[in-house]
């Protein structure tokens, strides 16, 4: 028998954010996790005259509009030879072998300002030979919402570096305008994330805590900036480099996660990972990353406030409980996570 061999698909991007980092950590630990029995390759698609790096190319805006049956025949090409495929985007084909699919969330159908959902994708979900969920929320998802059976729960890992991470120096912080004591969100600025709650919170904390900040980090987006761009106390920061980020995540008094769905919740373990206390709204996945870990409230403007004024009260048990929070978001390693993957993948040979 030839050695049996795993594919992991995937599609660049020049905005990586939370996905791309679980692919980014998956696949780096993929080929130790299932042993030199194994061949694992990368497959890294981009459109046709995009100038990321990849080795493959495909009109993707097209054949994430395909018919299924389309899509069937350009994966019989794409995955030949293969006897796991795992894609780790629903814009791409699916495999004639056994074919994996990664679901961390079902915004696509649930958000109208979200990508667009794949036409096939529920019924590819369906039909997929294992699909991988990053969370119990998720699973639950895909079972009611997708029409799902039995999805694998494997959940994401925490970067070692969140672990290890120190406060940033003055020299650091201040060209940054990060000169008092800061609450930070880190996100994107799509609806789910539920920013207006958060501008509407903040004035109300910013007049009980006037020498604190508000220090908003990710991609630019108009939401943001027309929510928040100056409205006092506040500082927007854009997207930072991935290396500078756990620095500034562990210099933070405070990490805010107000969104009313997620996925998983990366910024929840990350936090609490570099020892920063967390409130993080009681919806989606966010109480099952947290467990018992951050203080969880309404995803409301006036529940916000009162959870951030708690948070940034002297004395506060939310921040004297950060070592177990740390122990908590210690558990949660991508070599775990890698290994869950690899049972998966395992059990269809």
């Amino acid at each position: 028998m030839s050695q049996p061999r795993l594919s992991i698909a995937r599609i660049a991007t020049d905005t990586p954010m939370g996905a791309q980092a679980y692919e980014a950590q998956v696949i780096a630990r993929a080929a130790e996790a299932m042993g030199p029995a194994w061949s694992v390759r990368e497959l890294v698609f981009r459109s046709m005259r995009s100038p990321l790096p990849g080795n493959r190319r495909l009109p993707l805006g097209k054949v994430a509009r395909a018919p299924a049956s389309v899509r069937r025949a350009l994966g019989r090409t794409l995955f030949r030879g293969d006897t796991v495929s795992h894609r780790t985007s629903l814009e791409l084909p699916p495999s004639p072998h056994a074919d994996v699919i990664t679901l961390h969330d079902v915004v696509a159908w649930r958000f109208a300002d979200e990508s667009a959902p794949v036409p096939a994708a529920i019924h590819e979900a369906r039909r997929a030979s294992a699909v991988i969920c990053v969370s119990e929320f998720t699973a639950n998802e895909a079972v009611e919402f997708l029409g799902v059976q039995n999805p694998h729960v494997v959940p994401n890992g925490v970067d070692p570096r969140y672990l290890d991470a120190r406060p940033l120096g003055t020299e650091q912080l201040s060209p940054l305008g990060l000169n008092r004591p800061y609450v930070l969100h880190a996100g994107g600025a799509a609806a789910r994330k539920n920013l207006p709650a958060l501008a509407e919170a903040w004035p109300r904390v910013h007049r009980e805590r006037p020498d604190w900040v508000l220090a908003l980090a990710g991609p630019a987006h108009p939401t943001r900036t027309s929510l928040f761009e100056g409205m006092p106390g506040t500082v927007l920061l854009g997207r930072l480099p991935d290396e500078l980020m756990p620095g500034v995540m562990a210099s933070a008094s405070v990490v805010v996660v107000p969104s009313v769905y997620e996925g998983f919740g990366l910024p929840v373990l990350e936090a609490m990972a570099a020892g920063v206390p967390v409130v993080a709204a009681n919806t989606s996945s966010l109480p099952e990353v947290a467990s018992g870990h951050a203080l969880l409230v309404e995803p409301t403007g006036s529940a916000m406030a009162a959870g951030l004024i708690d948070a940034t009260s002297p004395g506060s048990l939310l921040a004297r409980s950060t070592g177990s929070a740390r122990a908590h978001a210690a558990e949660f390693t991508w070599e775990r996570s890698a290994q869950g993957h690899a049972a998966v993948w395992a059990s269809l040979l």
